[in-house]
């Protein structure tokens, strides 16, 4: 495997982490402000200074490359697999009258199926459900394929996010790449590090990913009180206070941020689904239990490894990021320090994670966690 990383933060010109060479094909995974690619000029300049066909391009709440987080910036990894090969296919959620599920079930139906071993996902990230999109992929998935990945950001503005394969970004695409291969080793794992305080409640009316009431109260009403001065704030205060959300008959419990409110109906909409009687339960996190949880995710990723990785993918979420402040890079550290010095790394931060439980292959959507994949050949 060869890879070329480099970035380009607001007017300088491109860093290269490594030596620049030409690669045969290979995949380019470009992550980017919102602002910036939906600029044609830098859309042009992108595609100029990495001359491929396999261009994925994503949006995102900041840009990870080795250990820097970046604002307003380019970041891209070119992949040249040596033994291993990939396939992207993309849809768009506005065709399909936002059913994610839907989408879900096209996308991987798209994608060929003989020595398919990962799928990773770069979703539109503002009105995707998460949890209905990874029931579509997964509705006829061999259980030997795994799925990771993430939802789009864009910033902490929550207006829009966009994203493409080949074409210029724009809204609602879901991208799907497809990774093949007999020597192809990847591992994964999502941790938060979030601690749940207060009482725990009853979910007692929603659909899908709309929370309307718990305890048979307005939700959004019964949020506010526990919020208190920081309510005026909402939906970005949400990310300070996310929900732990254990549905019924399901030990593991899934982190869920609030994406919008509706102040006039009282309920709010959020990454992903919330069941009826699922238990739900205020969460808060300090900066060094963020740091930390980054640094199981590490753990649990490089557990029961064959081959030292090759590339590390990270995902990590918005709320963690507005947490951390200026100590951001302090849990990619840990991430870096767990599994390598030498490992290229690349990823953003994201309105929603995808990833199994740990010891798990069942995908889940996250919120709130730094998710990991691990590539090798």
């Amino acid at each position: 495997m060869k890879i070329i990383q480099a970035s380009k933060v607001e007017n300088q010109g491109w860093n290269y982490l490594q030596k620049k060479v030409t690669l045969k094909n290979p995949l380019v995974l470009v992550f980017a402000n919102r602002l910036l690619l939906e600029d044609d000029a830098v859309i042009e300049s992108i595609r100029k200074e990495f001359p491929y066909e396999h261009l994925v391009f994503g949006s995102t709440a900041g840009e990870i490359v080795s250990c820097n987080v970046f604002d307003n910036s380019i970041s891209v990894t070119a992949i040249e697999f040596e033994k291993s090969s990939f396939v992207v296919k993309r849809e768009n959620i506005l065709d399909y009258g936002k059913d994610a599920q839907t989408l879900g079930k096209t996308l991987y139906n798209k994608i060929p199926k003989e020595n398919l071993k990962h799928l990773f996902v770069l979703s539109e990230g503002s009105f995707v459900n998460g949890s209905s999109l990874i029931k579509g992929l997964e509705n006829d998935i061999d259980l030997e394929v795994s799925i990771t990945g993430g939802m789009c950001g864009d910033d902490a503005r929550f207006e829009k996010t966009v994203a493409s394969y080949k074409e210029n970004p724009k809204e609602g695409e879901v991208i799907l790449i497809g990774f093949y291969g007999d020597t192809l080793e990847i591992s994964y794992a999502s941790f938060g590090g979030w601690i749940p305080f207060g009482p725990e409640r009853i979910i007692t009316k929603s659909e899908a990913n709309i929370l309307y009431e718990i305890d048979g109260q307005p939700a959004l009403d019964l949020y506010k009180k526990y919020l208190g001065d920081k309510a005026s704030e909402l939906p970005q205060a949400s990310l300070l206070y996310p929900l732990n959300v254990t549905p019924e008959g399901k030990k593991e419990p899934v982190v869920r941020t609030i994406l919008n409110i509706n102040n006039d109906d009282q309920f709010m909409i959020l990454a992903g689904d919330v069941p009826m009687n699922a238990r739900v339960q205020l969460m808060m996190a300090s900066v060094d239990g963020i740091a930390t949880g980054a640094q199981i995710a590490a753990e649990f990723a490089m557990k029961n490894r064959k081959a030292d990785p090759e590339l590390a993918i990270l995902v990590s979420c918005i709320g963690r990021r507005l947490v951390m402040n200026q100590r951001i890079e302090e849990e990619v550290e840990h991430v870096r320090e767990t599994i390598g010095e030498k490992i290229p790394m690349t990823g953003f931060y994201s309105y929603g994670e995808m990833a199994p439980f740990n010891e798990s292959t069942s995908c889940e959507l996250h919120n709130q966690t730094m998710t990991l994949t691990l590539i090798s050949e």
